[in-house]
């Protein structure tokens, strides 16, 4: 069965982002992690190696591609090189995909150039200590003044957060039940009544930035609306299926890497005699693992076929997104269980993808949200 969906140009981009984060980002790696957060430097490396904004125009500095086998691509090389991944996915993929889509001439002309630079780091802020999954219960609301809007309210867990200049946060600018009158405005870095909390101490992807966002009085010129006031909600339900497939893709290519890393342990390291992979239930789980990954990676390649078209439902988008993640889950799982005692040491690459595996069931919409909606899709 063929499972490769790239063609000999995605390929080169491979080869590209390779040398790029062997180079640039695996050396200092391991310091990012114990700081907490990703030197602003390698964003600028990142934008002169032409791995930011690849799907932005080429007037603003992008690639001009929006073929998501690239961005594809990108992910899967984060993920074998160990490199954090959220931070670069949440920035170059999603963020400027919202830029390059909803804003105005003017708009792109100022925030676009830097984004693909690396010189602008972004990032979006929706959750909130009392609405995650549920955009309905945002209370981060927004009031027309005049030229401004004025923004209270605050944003938790949000990726960038530290090292963002561009926020795009989602509020409340109209008094509406549910998921009605939401806007997205962007906040700029410096904003007055615009603060950060504290750096956040996670389980996992310890190296991207994640933390509090607090707004107060803060005055957001009306120029940095995005699209039309109180159809924030749309736009954010038209990026779903993109941002899930990038969760999707991350666990796909973190599964893959975790099995590779595991049958090369099982097939030297030794215990009664023989190799620990040829006792028959070790023998099974990795089959069964083997099986599992293989049709994950089948149902991925159709879902970026059918993004690619305009295709993908948010059904679909679902489907993709809770499926591998909780695969991925369940992968690294069995694997640092075959792994050992060895597997549960820091320095060990698998005591890694488990710790940040555990959050992609999580964020982007979690295991049970999905299901709802693939259950409220069925007449349910």
């Amino acid at each position: 069965m063929d499972v490769n969906p790239y063609e000999p140009h995605h390929e080169e981009f491979r080869d590209l982002c390779r040398t790029f984060l062997a180079r640039e980002a695996v050396p200092y790696h391991d310091g990012w992690e114990e700081q907490g957060i990703i030197d602003r430097e390698v964003w600028r490396k990142a934008g002169k190696a032409g791995l930011l904004g690849l799907g932005v125009p080429v007037e603003y500095g992008g690639a001009d591609e929006p073929d998501f086998r690239y961005t594809g691509v990108f992910i899967e090389e984060l993920v074998r090189a160990g490199v954090t991944a959220p931070g670069f996915v949440a920035h170059n993929d999603l963020i400027a995909c919202y830029l390059s889509v909803r804003t105005t001439p003017e708009q792109k002309a100022r925030w676009l150039p830097g984004l693909c630079s690396g010189d602008l780091i972004a990032a979006i802020a929706m959750t909130e200590p009392g609405a995650g999954s549920d955009l309905g219960g945002i209370r981060t609301t927004a009031s027309r003044d005049g030229d401004c809007y004025v923004l209270n309210g605050q944003k938790t867990f949000i990726t960038n957060g530290e090292n963002a200049d561009l926020v795009i946060v989602a509020a409340k600018t109209m008094s509406a039940r549910g998921h009605q009158g939401i806007s997205l405005l962007v906040v700029e870095r410096g904003t007055p009544g615009f603060t950060r909390g504290r750096r956040m101490d996670k389980l996992g992807w310890r190296a991207s930035d994640t933390t509090e966002l607090f707004f107060d009085g803060c005055r957001v010129p009306v120029a940095n609306l995005i699209g039309k006031e109180n159809a924030g909600q749309g736009y954010l339900m038209a990026g779903i299926p993109r941002e899930r497939m990038c969760i999707a893709t991350v666990a796909v290519a973190t599964a893959e890497t975790m099995l590779a890393d595991t049958l090369a342990h099982a097939t030297t390291r030794k215990a009664f005699g023989q190799t620990i992979g040829s006792f028959q239930h070790n023998r099974f789980v990795l089959a069964t693992l083997d099986t599992e990954i293989t049709l994950a990676r089948v149902f991925l390649n159709h879902c970026t076929t059918e993004l690619n078209a305009g295709r993908l439902t948010v059904t679909d988008a679902a489907k993709v997104k809770w499926w591998t993640t909780e695969l991925q889950v369940e992968v690294a799982d069995r694997c640092l269980q075959l792994h050992g005692g060895s597997g549960y040491v820091r320095e060990s690459p698998i005591s890694s993808h488990w710790a940040n595996s555990r959050v992609q069931t999580i964020y982007g919409g979690t295991t049970e949200i999905m299901k709802e909606m693939i259950g409220r899709s069925l007449g349910l």
